[in-house]
């Protein structure tokens, strides 16, 4: 579609959206619920400027593609950790610098040409057929999680099923003990902290010591792992293999942040948001079950209609023009890919929840390019094995308390459910 076709067409998609001055980006309700101010932004401003920040928002599918795809013009290597904490920023990091590992540039934080070796190694860790093998391990957790509240025909979904089920995967992938989960869930939930809401000074100081804490943990990991490589996660990273330099204890750190931060609370969020689907859309959740095959287009809308990361950050790293706005050199913007997602000229009739939508699997909730999500394969086996059981195990699902108001915590980049309580029928074997 050309820039011309894709301004009419979003125009027309977006008649009646509200004055985009109408919504707060950093307003939690906005955060929770940011759908009218997609299609304000997409009708009437493209590429946003947040009052009184140095941060552009870009929203529309085509320019999205075409931003995560430009790094000479939008660098990935920033210090997340100052992003959105101020001077107190410079705090974090001095604790960090005396009594742990400073962060390094790696990974989905680093650009090509780096990035491509911090690659190769996670490839190696994440191929599909590593993940294939896995499959039977998710369907028996997934069943045994389920076992433990089918009987009560309710469900505190998101303690008793999104929460546990990604973080002993993880766990387990690591080479933790699944038991472990708990401590990995606290972990995770600090390193989301501060990269998604400005923190006081005290909250701050107390992130910076979980994450030393951490750290020092991963590093006897790191060395127990040099002595003694296993089949595990920790052992591919640090076991250096021919046409790769090995990672140093900085960059290592660095790679389990983003593992950690990353890979674990997406998961959860997707799940709890498809679970959400299940009872919002009870007559999808039938034609799925009735016909399997429907499964892979009900993940793939799932992930478009509710993105589980709304948008990631890059900066300018020079004046870039993106849809007649002037990004100026050292901005941050904000990739919205949740707005992609929700974009008219991409996908028509965006709000309806279509399982048959024929180019859903092109949803951005994995980002693009170089830096798309090394853990996209593990996610959607993770979903579809969670899924299936539900669909095999329960049914008649509805919700068993009000959501809260917000219903999503706070948060610029994730999109985290507060609570999801459910009640279903469980399903009598035929």
């Amino acid at each position: 579609m050309t820039s011309k076709a894709a301004k009419a067409a979003g125009t027309e998609a977006g008649a009646g959206s509200q004055p985009v001055e109408n919504f707060s980006f950093f307003d939690p309700a906005v955060q929770s619920d940011p759908y009218e101010f997609y299609k304000s932004l997409h009708a009437r401003c493209p590429v946003y400027k947040v009052p009184d920040k140095d941060i552009y928002i870009v929203s529309r599918y085509e320019d999205l593609d075409r931003a995560l795809r430009d790094y000479g013009n939008f660098s990935n290597v920033m210090e997340r950790a100052l992003l959105l904490q101020g001077e107190n920023g410079q705090v974090f990091k001095q604790m960090l610098r005396e009594g742990g590992w400073d962060h390094v540039p790696t990974l989905q934080r680093s650009d090509p040409p780096q990035h491509a070796r911090y690659r190769k190694i996670i490839d190696r860790a994440f191929n599909v057929r590593q993940v294939r093998e896995l499959q039977p391990r998710l369907e028996a957790l997934a069943n045994e999680l389920v076992d433990k509240f089918i009987d009560r025909d309710e469900t505190d979904f998101i303690e008793e099923f999104a929460l546990p089920f990604p973080g002993i995967i993880a766990a387990e992938l690591i080479g933790l003990d699944s038991r472990d989960y708990r401590t990995f869930r606290a972990w995770a939930d600090n390193l989301l902290s501060y990269g998604t809401r400005t923190l006081t000074l005290d909250e701050l100081k107390q992130a910076a010591r979980t994450e030393i804490e951490m750290q020092h943990f991963f590093a006897g990991v790191f060395e127990d792992r040099r002595r003694i490589p296993r089949e595990d996660l920790m052992s591919a990273l640090v076991t250096a293999y021919e046409g790769v330099e090995p990672l140093t204890m900085h960059e290592l750190q660095n790679i389990m942040h983003q593992l950690i931060s990353g890979g674990y609370e997406t998961v959860k969020s997707a799940l709890s948001h498809g679970m959400w689907q299940f009872v919002r859309f009870p007559e999808v959740i039938a034609e799925v079950r009735a016909d399997r095959s429907l499964l892979p287009g009900f993940i793939n809308e799932s992930l478009r209609w509710e993105s589980p990361v709304q948008g990631l950050w890059r900066i300018a790293k020079r004046d870039v023009e993106v849809a007649g706005t002037t990004i100026p050199q050292g901005a941050l913007c904000n990739m919205r890919y949740a707005a992609g997602n929700r974009d008219a000229t991409m996908f028509p009739e965006p709000e309806k929840f279509d399982t048959r939508r024929k180019n859903a699997a092109h949803n951005m909730a994995f980002s693009r390019g170089t830096h798309f999500c090394p853990g996209a394969a593990l996610a959607r086996a993770e979903l579809t094995a969670a899924y299936s059981v539900f669909l095999d195990r329960m049914e008649d699902f509805r919700l068993a308390a009000p959501l809260p108001d917000p219903v999503h915590s706070p948060s610029a980049a994730q999109f985290p459910m507060k609570e999801l309580k459910v009640k279903f029928k469980k399903r009598v074997s035929s």
